[in-house]
């Protein structure tokens, strides 16, 4: 058995890594085409550009972990019945149910790596990325309606509610056109702090820096409220919101560990802020390593293929075909998750679970009939 498990495992090893070599220089190909054409601007030179793709490709690593498990695997299993070596095995007490648990075992393995790689170097890699982005081409955009985000404070005045904007960051963790609405407990604004740039700390003290603070105060009692500006060349706010939470908020979710995501959920839910987005994402990044148990399980009923179904080529081909055809379902369903509102961790385990019925049904029909 240990002789088997060998061939196995170093093939399919072997076909996976080459796999995913090729699929990464296709995507730093053109990733760094792109990336050329802003070359030559502010310092921005083709150094850099390669710089940048590198540092997108832990990500691009997970993503392509799960079907480059698909393909290899059934690039192995294929050429090995193709040389009736797998015929072999069968015969020698290689039965279906040692088979499943052989490629299992190799799946976890794969499983374990595309979680460290997605929540321990892709994050750490593409906040880099993000910086060097904020560095060279003027900053990263938070949308056109920026990036939101809530608080609430209990103080010797009452309680305060604040809403903040925050138009797009800078290098070095710098704020750009920061916006501190501040209302009070009946709802009523009643300061508004304008910032042309800032940055916040571990412990969500702001500094804004060429700040104008407008208040609105009703001192008469009438209803009227009368406006006072200032203007302030720096100034401090605290606040509840750290700066892994504003991070959160203005970076890319691909720079988020799980754990990240998590903290994030918790604060959008207890400042009452929609999180569907991120408890879809939170559930997709928790269940996507088990995508390659799923893989590993579809490659299998292409080992009991005769080799007159097809030749190594074709059943490779359908093998990318049922890797493009996953990632599709899997983006398609967490849109119409958004869309319909539905439960996120059944919409990130949809695809999955499909696929992998499929695979064990296709499994069971080739080792009852073929």
């Amino acid at each position: 058995m240990k002789t088997v498990r060998r061939l196995f495992y170093a093939d399919i090893v072997s076909s996976v890594a080459f796999v995913a070599l090729a699929f990464l220089s296709l995507f730093f190909f053109i990733d760094f085409v792109d990336e050329l054409a802003d070359a030559g601007t502010s310092g921005y030179t083709a150094l850099y550009a390669a710089l940048y793709c590198l540092l997108e490709m832990p990500g691009h690593v997970y993503e392509l972990m799960p079907i480059a498990v698909l393909i290899g695997t059934i690039y192995t299993l294929a050429r090995l019945a193709q040389s009736s070596e797998y015929t072999i095995l069968r015969t020698g007490g290689l039965g279906p149910g040692r088979a499943l648990g052989l490629l299992a075992s190799l799946g976890l393995v794969f499983a374990v790596l595309t979680f460290l790689v997605g929540d321990y170097v892709a994050p750490v890699a593409e906040q880099q990325a993000a910086e060097l982005r904020a560095h060279y081409k003027g900053g990263l955009s938070a949308g056109r309606s920026g990036a939101w985000l809530k608080d609430h404070r209990a103080g010797p005045d009452g309680e305060r509610s604040y809403s903040v904007n925050i138009g797009s960051t800078g290098a070095g963790s710098v704020l750009r056109n920061i916006r501190i609405f501040e209302f009070d407990a009946n709802g009523r604004l009643i300061q508004r702090t304008a910032a042309a740039s800032g940055n916040v700390d571990k412990q969500g003290v702001w500094t804004l820096i060429d700040a104008r603070v407008t208040r609105w105060s009703d001192t008469a009692g009438d209803g009227n409220a009368s406006a006072v500006d200032e203007v302030l060349l720096q100034t401090t706010w605290h606040s509840s919101l750290s700066a892994d939470v504003v991070a959160a908020a203005v970076l890319p979710l691909s720079t988020m560990s799980t754990i990240d995501l998590r903290r994030y959920i918790d604060h959008l839910a207890d400042n009452e802020q929609a999180a569907q987005q991120h408890e879809i994402r939170f559930w997709k990044r928790a269940l996507y390593p088990f995508a390659c148990l799923v893989m590993v399980g579809l490659a299998l009923p292409f080992a009991y293929l005769h080799a007159r179904a097809g030749g190594v080529s074709l059943k490779v081909f359908g093998g990318i075909m049922l890797g493009i055809s996953f990632v599709l379902l899997n983006n398609v369903a967490g849109h119409l998750g958004m869309l319909r509102d539905w439960t996120p961790w059944l919409v990130a385990a949809a695809p999955s679970t499909l696929y992998l019925l499929l695979s064990m049904a296709a499994f069971g029909w080739l080792v009852r009939y073929r």
